[in-house]
Parts: C-alpha cells; sequence; structure tokens
C-alpha cells in the first residue's frame, strides 16, 4: 500500500521521483520507530496487537500511543480516508515512509530549472510545497532504490 509520485515536464516526459508508504508507528518527539527491527524491517512485520516485532510504547521516552482514526492516521491516507494536510506529528502516531526512485537532488534542480508538475499516481497536482508537506508525513527515507523501476 503506497502512492508513487512523478514528476512531468512540458514535453510529456515523466521521471519517477518515489513512493510513499504507510510505516507504522513512529515516537515523533525521539525520531525513532516502534518496529523492534529498525527501519529496515517496517514494511515486513505486521502491526496486530500481539504483534512481538513493535513496541506498545516508545523506548526511549516511553511515549505511549495517541489514538488515530483513518481520517488521521498515515494508513488512511494511503487508503483515501486521510484528506487532512499531511504534517508531521508528535508523541508515537502512525507515519510514513518514503523511498526515493529519482536522486532528491535530481528532483530539485528539475523543479527548478524546468517548468514542471508534481503530481501522484492518481492525477492529484501538488506545487512544490505541498510535496514538501508530504515529505514532512515521512520521517523514514530510503534510498537505495535511487535508479531502479519500481511502483
Amino acid at each position: 500500500m503506497g502512492t508513487n509520485f512523478y514528476i512531468k515536464t512540458p514535453n510529456t516526459d515523466t521521471h519517477h521521483i518515489g513512493k510513499r508508504s504507510a510505516a507504522g508507528l513512529y515516537c515523533w518527539n525521539c525520531d525513532l520507530t516502534l518496529c523492534k527491527e529498525g527501519n529496515n524491517k517496517i514494511h515486513l512485520t505486521g502491526l496486530a496487537a500481539h504483534d512481538k516485532k513493535w513496541y506498545s510504547k516508545c523506548p526511549n521516552c516511553d511515549a505511549k500511543q495517541l489514538k488515530e482514526s483513518l481520517s488521521e492516521s498515515s494508513s488512511g491516507r494511503e487508503l483515501g480516508f486521510n484528506k487532512s494536510e499531511p504534517k508531521r506529528k508528535s508523541e508515537v502516531a502512525s507515519c510514513s515512509s518514503f523511498t526515493w526512485a529519482t536522486e532528491p537532488k535530481f528532483y530539485i534542480n528539475l523543479i527548478k530549472t524546468k517548468k514542471t508538475l508534481i503530481t501522484d499516481e492518481y492525477d492529484r497536482e501538488y506545487s512544490i510545497k505541498e510535496f514538501a508537506d508530504v515529505l514532512e508525513e515521512c520521517p523514514i527515507r530510503f534510498y537505495g532504490s535511487i535508479g531502479t523501476d519500481f511502483s
């Protein structure tokens, strides 16, 4: 489950920027995933209450999980229920990750030098600021897929 983002240029070239995905519980105070196996395992472990691979509270500051509905959570955003502006949260709450397909410098330079449009796979358009807001909700970033074709 996730959303792909693209840069479209006037000559209709499309560049895959990357993919946002729901990434489980995160302590926004400590900048720490609650996945016991770390960031690299967040998409490989279940979030069920009985799942022993996730902490029930922050192991660093003891903050407990805030209650989030689908209209507030990162997974709700991927399912289309969360229509609020993406933002950095506080305490323990859901988060998203962002897997870069394009070197961040490349996408920044492309936006600065050409008339471009940022879109997602559902053809929703984003300003540069709106896309920066999307990234605010993605404290976990992956750079290992830069230059590869994925969706």
